[in-house]
Order: C-alpha cells, then sequence, then structure tokens
C-alpha cells in the first residue's frame, strides 16, 4: 500500500467519523401528537378570530370545527393586542384545558405601531404558557399590517413569528392572512376577511395542521 492510499483511507475515516459525530449531536425534532375529533382546541386572538366582517357561524374557529370535529372554543375578542391576550391566557386555559392553542395575535400591536420586542415576548410568554398547561401550540402568522399594505394588496408576514416559531420549535402556519386580506374578492373591509375570506384561510390552516401532524387523515 503506497503512502496515496494510505492519507485517502485516513481521510475517508475522518469524514466518516465527522459525520456521525454531527448526527449524533443533533437535537430530534419534537413530533405532534394528533388531535382526535370532539378534542377541545383554543383558538385565541383577536378580530380575525372573533370574525368581524361575518357572523359567528362563518368564523375561521366555526369553519376549523366543521373542518376536523374538534370543538373550538372562540377565545378571540376584537381590538386586542397581544398584551391584552397574554392576561387573558391563564384563566382561558385553566377554563378550557385545551388539547390545542392555536394562537394569531399581533395585528392591533401593528397598527398601533407599538413595539416588536414586547410584541414578540407578549407572544412568546403566551406559546410557554400553553404549553406549560400540557396544550400543544401553532403559531399562526399575522401580516405587517398597516392600511397602506392592506389597501395596494402588498402584504408580508411579520419575521417575528418565523422567529419565535424556529426559537420555540413550534409548527407555524404562514401567509395565511396575508393572502386572503390581500384579495378584496376575501375582505370585508380593509383588515378584515369576510366569510369566504375565513373559509379560505380555514382551509389552508387545516392543511398545515395536517402537515404538521397536528390533524390526522
Amino acid at each position: 500500500m503506497n503512502n496515496h492510499s494510505l492519507s485517502r483511507r485516513h481521510l475517508l475515516a475522518l469524514v466518516s467519523m465527522t459525520t456521525l459525530l454531527a448526527a449524533c449531536g443533533k437535537k430530534s425534532t419534537p413530533t405532534a401528537r394528533a388531535i382526535a375529533a370532539g378534542s377541545t382546541v383554543l383558538a385565541l386572538g383577536d378580530s380575525l378570530t372573533s370574525g368581524v366582517g361575518t357572523d359567528a357561524t362563518t368564523a375561521y374557529p366555526a369553519v376549523l370545527h366543521e373542518l376536523t370535529g374538534w370543538q373550538v372554543i372562540n377565545g378571540g375578542v376584537s381590538g386586542e393586542t397581544s398584551a391584552q391576550a397574554l392576561v387573558r391566557t391563564p384563566a382561558l386555559l385553566k377554563e378550557h384545558n385545551p388539547e390545542l392553542v392555536i394562537l394569531s395575535i399581533g395585528g392591533n400591536d401593528f397598527l398601533r405601531q407599538m413595539s416588536a420586542a414586547s410584541t414578540k415576548e407578549n407572544i412568546r410568554s403566551i406559546c410557554e404558557a400553553a404549553t406549560a398547561s400540557g396544550a400543544q401550540a401553532l403559531l399562526v402568522a399575522v401580516p405587517q399590517f398597516s392600511l397602506l399594505a392592506a389597501s395596494t394588496g402588498r402584504l408580508t408576514d411579520h419575521p417575528l413569528y418565523a422567529e419565535l416559531a424556529d426559537e420555540l420549535k413550534l409548527p407555524l402556519h404562514q401567509n395565511g392572512w396575508a393572502e386572503v386580506l390581500a384579495d378584496a374578492s376575501l375582505r370585508s373591509d380593509q383588515i378584515h376577511a369576510n366569510a369566504q375570506g375565513y373559509r379560505r384561510f380555514t382551509e389552508g390552516l387545516t392543511g398545515q395542521l395536517r402537515a404538521s401532524g397536528l390533524l390526522a387523515g
């Protein structure tokens, strides 16, 4: 065996060992548990959750119940900020003991030009409270809202949602509200969906729930 062959064998062995060590050092991604039909799910949020622009029967929590068979609690309060939602969270978790919390909050913070850092920490605290209670959590991204952005149809998710989902290892539904609220035919006004818009959003959300393993089938 010549020196060239020996060096090549040493190099291959080193690469194999490095790959093995890297694999051993990786953290496993938590696996979502499928939520059974009939389970209690809390939809927590603001007017987009409560269903401003339509009625209770066509708000997204009602449509989600129809599509999944879950008992979906509409925990939306119109005009609410992330700080106000955080205050309500412990009582809601205690009252309903949900298997899953779907959190869609932050739009009013953006409209009122509140601190994005504070909004992010409020949302983090809500997610952590949900998981500490034994519930699973799914985060819904909200656009970087402004009336101008909505009127021109150019809406994109605020980056804090992707950051939080990555940091907390939570599933994230992206672009759901942005796509609906950028389409005038799916809106009741500049910042709220109509019945068709809420259904479109919920159909996309249901797809994300299946993809993340929270919804079987």
